[in-house]
Parts: structure tokens; C-alpha cells; sequence
């Protein structure tokens, strides 16, 4: 239930206000007429819905609308169902979103235009899937397939990052290790360095290693901080449109890391477009929500010229096949699909083998950048190792020298 305010007027001319609770604007005003009031004014109380914006994780979503979908089959009415999880969810964000859809649909509002309200719940493709769904009667359907779609999205996420977090992590302890052996352990070799410099003699990597760790403290340190942040603000207020696009296309283009970037981009627009042809979405309609879904402004632009060219009635597999980033096997996939009408099947069908050959890939690309990963830190300890051990070599070196000076000379020998 929400909550409202209202302004009202008694029989007797006195205005009067306050709270009450109800499932829309009518039922308040019933209760209003049951005291005696005669409203003025209803307004609801709307909540922030959650944190950071009102995001909510793929995986709570998921499980609302397998959870909608399984009541809705059941034969439990909408706004029993829509009662039912908001009571039942633990997660705030969700449960504010699904107390107010809940409310709008108790007035009379769709639940595809109710959930419109809340876009950082809700994204795109699923109102649009659950708008077809009720236009076409199949409603419990397209809530299941909405949640085992967002489900698999999920665990390819988590495929990613799980295969990803162990040369992460080598990249930050080798980051660690690097700079304790600079900032901490060269400067305690220095005053033993002091003679050799004073005359000139110390190597070159050693007065380079001084030299490097007398400026990473503290400017080197202050300096990546002031990086890191420059980065991240960067990121997110200064990336203008086209140093995206110029970004995203240089992704594309990093060696055995671009291939897998193209591969996940077009995998999750070829499902998403798959999907949503499958539910009755048109496809221009289809494509404008599914050409966000890449991630990558090259791919995004060369689905926007493709829907231009779908508008003007030419077939999708042409203009796709026009840019260079899309696989030649998969658009001569589409082009047959487009002319055997059964391109939602075979969209799908692109999206399970292009997801099976990235994780191929991105197998191999971790197995391969961990050992070279580990070649890389090994390679500079050693050099910082050999830059500390030359100057005792060479001083070494120099006692012996003086020592067997001193035992060949005259007065050495005659004291003997």
C-alpha cells in the first residue's frame, strides 16, 4: 500500500489534512467520504527508491520476475501477485519500485507503463517484452523468459569477471611488490652507494633506481592517485561522445582482448533483438532497444545506420554486413534466416555459439596472460635486484683489487 496527503473540506466548511494509506487515489477518497470529508486534494507520497539512483542487481530481478510468472500461472490476480512479492522482497529498492507499480496498476495503469516509471529498475527490454505480453495475452510467458534471459546474462557476467579476477589480481600484487621494493628497500642502499657515486662509479641502473624511487616519494605516489581520480572523473563526466566512440573502437582493436570485446557485443544484441522478436516487438522498435545492449558505440552506430536502411524496406543482413566488425558468417546467418522467416530462432541460436566461442577464447586469453604476466614481475625484481647487487659486485671487486695490491707491494713483502 502507499501513502498519500490529502486536503479536504468537512460538511461544516472546515478544511482539514493529513496522511492515509491506500492502493490509489480513489480508495483514499472513499475513505475521506466515509468520514464525512469532501477531498480537495490526493497527492502521493513518492519515495526515493533506493540508493545510488534505485539500481537493482541483475540477480534480484531475475528471481521478481520468475517469482511474478509462477503466480501469474497459478492464477493469482496481478495486483495479488504485485502485493504478494512487495511483501515478500527483502531488497528495498525493488520493494519501493513494486509498492508504487502496484499502486499505478490499481488505478487503471498498464504494468508495462507503471514499471516505464521506474527506468533504473526496469530497464527497456523488459517493459517493452512485458507491453507486448499484455497486448498479446501471453504475459506469464514473457515474465519467465525476461527472467531466464536476465539469469543468463548474469552468469556470463560472472564467467567474465571470475575468469578475469586472477590476472587482476597478479596485475595489483605485482603493482604492490613493485613499488615497496622502490619506495622501501632502495633508499636503504643508498649511504651504502654514497662512496661509489662520489667517485663516479655507480652503475647506471642503480642511479636510475635512486632516482626513481626519490620521485615516486611521494610525487609518484600523489601523482597515480591524482591519475586514478583524473580517470575515473574521466569516466564519468568528462568522455564526451566521440572520445567514446574513439575509445570503444580502440577496444575492439587491442589484440586477443578486441576479439572477445566484439564477440560479447554482438552476442547480447543478437539475443536481446532474438528475444524480443519472439514476443511480438516490431523490429524497428526491436532494434532500437536492442543496439544499446552492445556496449560499444562503434556497434551501436553500425545497428543505428542498419535500422535506417530496415526503414527504408531493405533486409537487416545487408547493412550489418556493410561494417567491418561483424563476422561474415554471421550475417550470411542472418541474410538465410531473413528469407526462411526465422530469424528470432537463428538470432538466438548466433547468440549461444558466439558465447560458447568467447569463452573458448577468453580460456585461452587468461591462460596466456598469466604466464606472461609472471614474466613481466619476474623481470622487474630482477632488474631492480641487479640494480642493488652491481654496485656490491663492484665494490667487491674493489677491495680485491686493494687487497692484492697491498699484498704485492714492497713493504708488504719485506715485512714478510
Amino acid at each position: 500500500m502507499a501513502e498519500f496527503t490529502y486536503e479536504a473540506i468537512s460538511a461544516t466548511g472546515q478544511r482539514s489534512t493529513g496522511k492515509l494509506s491506500g492502493n490509489s487515489e480513489r480508495e483514499i477518497a472513499a475513505q475521506l467520504d466515509a468520514k464525512g470529508l469532501y477531498p480537495v486534494r490526493i497527492t502521493p507520497i513518492h519515495r526515493t527508491v533506493g540508493r545510488l539512483g534505485g539500481g537493482v542487481r541483475a540477480r534480484h530481478m531475475a528471481v521478481f520476475y520468475s517469482q511474478l510468472a509462477d503466480l501469474l500461472r497459478s492464477g493469482v490476480p496481478l495486483l495479488r501477485s504485485l502485493d504478494i512479492l512487495e511483501r515478500m522482497n527483502a531488497h528495498p529498492n525493488l520493494q519501493a519500485a513494486v509498492r508504487d507499480v502496484r499502486a499505478k496498476v490499481a488505478e487503471g495503469t498498464g504494468l508495462a507503463q507503471a514499471m516505464a516509471q521506474h527506468p533504473k529498475v526496469f530497464d527497456e527490454l523488459a517493459i517493452s517484452m512485458v507491453r507486448a505480453g499484455q497486448e498479446g495475452g501471453f504475459l506469464e510467458d514473457v515474465l519467465k523468459r525476461i527472467a531466464d534471459f536476465t539469469e543468463h546474462q548474469e552468469e556470463l557476467k560472472a564467467k567474465v569477471v571470475g575468469a578475469l579476477a586472477y590476472p587482476v589480481f597478479l596485475a595489483i600484487i605485482g603493482f604492490i611488490v613493485l613499488n615497496v621494493l622502490i619506495i622501501v628497500f632502495v633508499p636503504r642502499f643508498e649511504p651504502i652507494f654514497a662512496r661509489l657515486r662520489e667517485r663516479g662509479e655507480l652503475p647506471a641502473l642503480t642511479t636510475w633506481l635512486i632516482a626513481l624511487s626519490h620521485f615516486m616519494w611521494p610525487w609518484g605516489l600523489l601523482g597515480f592517485g591524482v591519475l586514478v581520480g583524473a580517470f575515473i572523473l574521466f569516466r564519468t563526466k568528462g568522455m564526451t561522445p566521440r572520445i567514446r566512440y574513439q575509445y570503444d573502437r580502440l577496444k575492439l582493436r587491442i589484440p586477443a582482448a578486441g576479439k572477445i570485446f566484439l564477440n560479447l557485443g554482438i552476442s547480447r544484441f543478437t539475443r536481446i533483438l532474438g528475444t524480443l522478436l519472439h514476443n511480438g516487438i516490431p523490429i524497428l522498435r526491436s532494434l532500437e532497444i536492442a543496439k544499446d545492449s552492445t556496449g560499444n558505440r562503434v556497434l551501436t552506430a553500425a545497428i543505428e545506420r542498419s535500422a535506417e536502411n530496415v526503414t527504408a524496406g531493405a533486409k537487416l543482413a545487408a547493412p550489418l554486413g556493410a561494417c567491418p566488425y561483424f563476422p561474415r558468417d554471421i550475417v550470411e546467418m542472418i541474410a538465410i534466416a531473413e528469407e526462411s522467416n526465422s530469424l528470432e530462432t537463428v538470432l538466438v541460436e548466433i547468440a549461444d555459439s558466439l558465447e560458447k566461442r568467447t569463452a573458448r577464447q577468453l580460456e585461452l586469453f587468461v591462460r596466456l596472460l598469466e604466464p606472461v604476466m609472471l614474466l613481466v614481475m619476474a623481470a622487474v625484481v630482477l632488474v631492480v635486484v641487479a640494480g642493488l647487487m652491481l654496485p656490491i659486485f663492484k665494490m667487491g671487486s674493489t677491495v680485491k683489487q686493494v687487497s692484492e695490491a697491498v699484498l704485492s707491494s714492497p713493504l708488504h713483502s719485506g715485512g714478510v
